[in-house]
């Protein structure tokens, strides 16, 4: 009897769980800098499961798919034709969120590993210039006020970030006799996110499921537990029984 209500269990939890959804893969950029240089050199990593062996790696530029079927894609010396968008996809992975990729030909480019921050997170900003010359007398600028500067070139963090760093950016240094200026690129700071209650619903779905399949084995257990005790009572009522035989009055006067 148990051996035939175990394999039911099974199918019940299997059937009734929810259907596991496949990871979206992610593109990494090594350097991490979205906006960069003519002549500058990139790598786009694709980050997802892979299955056995060495499968290929799907690559998306602009929404036409290329050749280039390595979980890794090097761009060695960067053109204007390769901004754009990139997107990836493993065998084992639905396709990635596209990343923007910006090919700048100027002098100086003001960088940053993304351009939306949060309340408290560090602001860091970077003033690259074109084949890394030298760049002396770097300033950087919020909304044309000056906010930092350096008699040679380095990186400006702002830690804790509030609201009043939001702004328009740029910054503007010495190359060779040239006093050079990159564009001015927008930074936005955000409150702390709040949790909306769509984010909830799944974590509350998750937990009512388990319970669900708690009280369903629950549920089958007993049920085996009482045909069980009923199948053994009617066995042990079956040995105690003994049948007897009596002749008929009748049967006796006929002899």
């Amino acid at each position: 009897m148990w051996q035939l209500l175990s394999p039911m269990i099974l199918f019940l939890l299997v059937s009734a769980g929810p259907r596991a959804e496949r990871p979206k893969a992610m593109v990494v950029l090594e350097p991490e800098w979205t906006r960069i240089l003519t002549w500058d050199r990139v790598t786009l990593r694709c980050q997802g499961p892979y299955g056995p062996g060495d499968p290929p790696t799907q690559w998306w530029h602009n929404g036409s798919l290329i050749s280039h079927q390595a979980s890794s894609y090097d761009i060695t010396a960067a053109r204007l034709e390769d901004s754009g968008e990139y997107k990836c996809q493993t065998n084992l992975s639905k396709a990635s969120d596209p990343v923007q990729l910006e090919v700048h030909a100027t002098w100086l480019l003001l960088q940053a590993p993304r351009w939306v921050f949060q309340e408290g997170e560090t602001i860091r900003l970077r003033c690259h210039s074109w084949q890394n010359k030298k760049v002396w007398k770097v300033q950087y600028f919020q909304d044309g006020r000056g906010k930092r500067f350096f008699h040679s070139n380095s990186e400006f963090h702002i830690p804790k970030a509030t609201r009043k760093h939001s702004g328009s950016y740029f910054c503007r240094g010495i190359i060779g006799t040239k006093n050079e200026s990159s564009e001015a690129v927008d930074i936005t700071v955000q409150g702390p996110p709040i949790p909306s209650t769509s984010t909830l619903l799944p974590h509350w779905y998750q937990i009512a499921f388990f319970l669900v399949l708690v009280l369903l084995y629950a549920v089958v257990t007993g049920l085996f537990l009482v045909v069980q005790r009923d199948l053994r009572r009617s066995m042990e009522t079956g040995k105690d029984r003994k049948v007897t035989w009596s002749r008929d009055p009748q049967d006796k006067l006929e002899q």
